[in-house]
This record gives structure tokens, sequence and C-alpha cells, in this order.
């Protein structure tokens, strides 16, 4: 089995564990990623929280439940850090469901082969269909498939600067200068 298969059943393994003992706190399993090394292995869980936005003790909570659990399932050998997160801002895609909730929002993804010579994409989700999320790529529209997305997040938009905040004060002579006084004719 390779390498990547192998991480796909460990993170499959680990969100079947995970899901139901997340779900007992009122809490979603929005997903996972899991990065194994040699020395210190990385568990990182997203979570959510239906109708309501997540709180640190949403997240502490889910990390005592999820220690509990993986400390009588062992299912990972080797020594580990958890993280227990919420989606923050640029929130991951997991699911094509996620990329379906989002249609019409900007995200980023890498994939794992490259689809027109690309392995990284950023532009407005376009649509969804089954396992294939199509987004929006210097205005054409680029189909990938599901399983074959490495990563992905949505980009978060923030207002320009100023918008609907006051202007910043001048500084300096400019101060002193006053763009719409009318200039006094001099005296001769």
């Amino acid at each position: 089995m390779n390498v990547l298969r192998e991480l796909i059943v460990k993170s499959e393994e680990l969100e079947s564990l995970l899901s139901p003992v997340i779900a007992s706190i009122g809490l979603e399993l929005l997903g996972l990623e899991y990065v194994p090394h040699r020395n210190n292995a990385l568990l990182r869980i997203y979570i959510d929280a239906i109708e309501r936005i997540v709180t640190i003790e949403d997240c502490e909570a889910a990390s005592r439940e999820i220690s509990a659990t993986m400390d009588v399932h062992d299912p990972i050998t080797s020594r580990y850090t958890l993280e227990v997160s919420s989606p923050g801002l640029d929130r991951p895609l997991f699911k094509p469901a996620h990329f379906a909730r989002f249609v019409g929002e900007p995200a980023k993804l890498t994939v794992h082969v490259p689809v027109n010579t690309r392995r990284r994409f950023q532009g407005p989700i376009k649509q969804v269909e089954g396992n294939t999320i199509v987004i929006e790529q210097d205005g054409v529209d680029v189909s990938i498939q599901h399983d074959n997305i490495e990563k992905a997040r949505l980009v978060p938009v923030f207002p320009e600067p100023n918008d609907g905040r006051a202007k910043p004060k001048p500084k300096g002579d400019q101060a002193l200068q006053s763009p719409k006084s009318p200039k006094k004719p001099k005296a001769s």
C-alpha cells in the first residue's frame, strides 16, 4: 500500500473513531489532519458547532474527550501532538458538502495530481456535482475530483481599508491647509 493510501486509511479510521465522541458533546467533527512523523506525529482536529460559533471551552471539552478516547483505543502508537481548533475565517474544506455550502465564496486548494498542468488553484467555488468541485481559475471553470484534493480552504475577504470608517487626519503642513478654503488674493 502506498504512503498516500495509508494516510487516507488512517485518517478515515481516526474520523470514524472520533466523530461520535465529538457529536456526544454537541459538536461536529468538521475534519482532521493527520501528519505522521517518526518522532512526533500531529493530529489536528477541526470542530464546528451548528448555529453558533465555536468557543475555547468547546475546544477544551473536545480535547478532553478526544484524549480519553485516544488513550483507550490507541490508534496512533507513536508520540503525537493533539490540536483541537475551530474552523476560523480561512475554514478548511474537507468534504464535497463543505464546498457546496460555500458556493460563490473564494477558495484556494492544492491537488495531488496536476489538473491542466496546475497543482494550486484559487478562485470562487462555482458548483459541486457529486464528487466534482468546479472552481473558477483566471476566468475559466476547472473541474476537480474531490479525491484529488490534497488541501482546501476558504479565502477570507476583508473590506477595503477605510470602507465606512473615518478618513485619516492629515499630518504636518497638510493639517494647516484646508483644500476646501478659498485662497485669498495677494495685496499689491
